[in-house]
């Protein structure tokens, strides 16, 4: 049994993949309490920072303000994203992919002071500033899945007598959900990444990146890594459900994986 582990391409059984990962993380954590890093704080200080954090400063309660304006960030960008994505299909529009898809190397702090001018409200800043770096991660990663349409695809389609419109809906529309949900999969990460720093600049509706910026500001290294911590469970977590939401309106995608 434990010599699928060690061999390339194997597939181990499911009870002794498990326990290996479970082995893994018990020893990291015993190394931890055990040889604990001079500038880092123990587990035991982690834990006690955590449990402060849930009962006195509210961890719960950011981390859900938080997310939902994540999710709401992410259904939003995704419909534009699908929307540019798809209009590449006709020649006019094109360039707008093209030059949606180099934004993403603008910087956040020169578009939160033009959106700030733009809009409103911090909610609809910080909103907006989500919507904006999500989406044109997801138009370069969705172009790239829509261009990699074979012509054997879209002339199968034609050989059914399909018309050129219908082709597009059946082979990309319809034929690429699956890769679609796994370009939002990957990039949900980038939200994550960019609230800490909105929720800091516009901190009238508090968030875990608040949060994590009084306890950096006092140097509350526990409190640190106990957010850190967990952010990178709740972003865990939410890999786990795209997957099994492809999986589950999906399977077929899964069939030509390699076993």
């Amino acid at each position: 049994m434990l010599k699928t582990l060690f061999t390339p391409n194997a597939q181990p059984r499911r009870s002794v993949f498990l326990s290996m990962v479970a082995a893994q993380v018990a020893a990291l954590l015993l190394l931890w309490l055990v040889y604990p890093l001079q500038v880092f704080p123990t587990l035991g200080e982690v834990l006690a920072s955590f449990k402060d954090l849930v009962q006195t400063q509210g961890l719960v309660q950011e981390l859900w303000a938080s997310l939902t304006t994540a999710l709401a960030a992410l259904g939003i960008a995704t419909v534009l994203a699908l929307l540019i994505a798809y209009l590449t299909a006709l020649p006019f529009f094109r360039p707008l992919a093209f030059a949606a898809s180099k934004m993403r190397y603008l910087t956040l702090t020169g578009l939160t002071f033009f959106m700030a001018l733009l809009l409103s409200s911090g909610h609809q800043v910080k909103l907006s500033v989500l919507i904006f770096g999500a989406t044109v991660y997801l138009v370069t990663g969705m172009t790239s899945v829509i261009l990699s349409t074979t012509q054997e695809e879209l002339d199968h389609a034609r050989t059914l007598g399909m018309s050129e419109w219908r082709s597009f809906l059946e082979v990309v529309v319809l034929g690429k959900l699956p890769d679609m949900l796994e370009v939002v999969r990957q990039n949900f990460a980038i939200i994550w990444t960019m609230i800490t720093l909105v929720e800091t600049l516009y901190q009238s509706e508090g968030g875990i990146g608040l949060l994590l910026y009084k306890q950096n500001r006092y140097l509350h290294l526990a409190g640190v890594v106990a957010i850190q911590l967990v952010i990178l469970a709740t972003g865990t977590l939410q890999d786990y459900m795209f997957e099994w939401l492809r999986r589950t309106f999906f399977p077929y995608a899964t069939l030509t994986a390699a076993k």
